[in-house]
């Protein structure tokens, strides 16, 4: 069964490009042009990948991520970020935001493929493995797990539970809902680059080189709510 991609951009030329190219390779392809609509489609038609554009109107690129990564059936959903924005700190937001990939335009629709394809091969391995699938389980945010793999995820969760502070434990759950460094030191009364602290030694401990990576750990071993 072909997978299905959400292309989110306000220019129609950008969306029939990427869409006309996606759908001659295979792929069925929703469009949206604002983040709000995208979000309205996310919840209704389950896709397997979004690309989207950050400058939209009602709602950009960096909210629609955070909000979908609020939702516990779409924290795994690969998001690819596309945007003339190419300064170090909005890859940063792009990044905090919950993103899996940043890809500054101008860009070619060959290379914005391949990447789409490697996501897409990820996610299906960490469905495959763990037996998780948001299009079959929208409303359930815990991976359902082989039995044979049970004793092996249990005895991963303790090792990795006792690893972390309780600090850790907190910004580790408020970073599956999406919110940046500054939203978490917020709410544990901590500054920004603190929070980044407890951040880098959770990749540390984890062996994840991202935030992504971190989120996707956490929510497959079953170390957050």
């Amino acid at each position: 069964m072909p997978l299905t991609i959400l292309v989110v951009d306000d220019d129609l030329g950008t969306r029939l490009s990427i869409s006309d190219y996606l759908e001659l390779s295979g792929y069925i392809v929703i469009t949206a042009d604002d983040g709000q609509e995208a979000l309205e489609i996310v919840e209704e038609y389950h896709p397997d990948l979004i690309v989207t554009d950050i400058v939209m109107p009602r709602m950009n690129g960096y909210e629609l991520v955070r909000q979908v990564r609020q939702k516990p059936a779409f924290r795994l959903l690969p998001v690819i970020l596309l945007t003339a924005r190419i300064k170090t700190q909005e890859r940063i937001l792009g990044y905090q935001s919950g993103c899996d990939l940043y890809l500054p335009k101008p860009f070619e629709l060959e290379e914005l493929a391949a990447a789409i394809r490697n996501l897409l091969e990820r996610s299906q391995i960490i469905q495959s493995e763990y037996g998780f699938s948001h299009q079959e389980n929208p409303g359930n945010s815990t991976p359902k797990v082989a039995d044979s793999h049970n004793y092996v995820n249990h005895f991963q969760k303790s090792e990795a539970l006792s690893s972390f502070s309780s600090r850790e434990q907190e910004v580790l759950e408020l970073l599956t809902h999406g919110l940046s460094n500054a939203q978490m030191g917020n709410q544990l009364h901590l500054s920004p680059r603190t929070v980044e602290k407890y951040v880098s030694s959770l990749l540390r401990k984890t062996e994840t080189s991202n935030r992504a990576e971190l989120v996707r750990f956490a929510i497959t071993h079953g170390l957050v709510k």
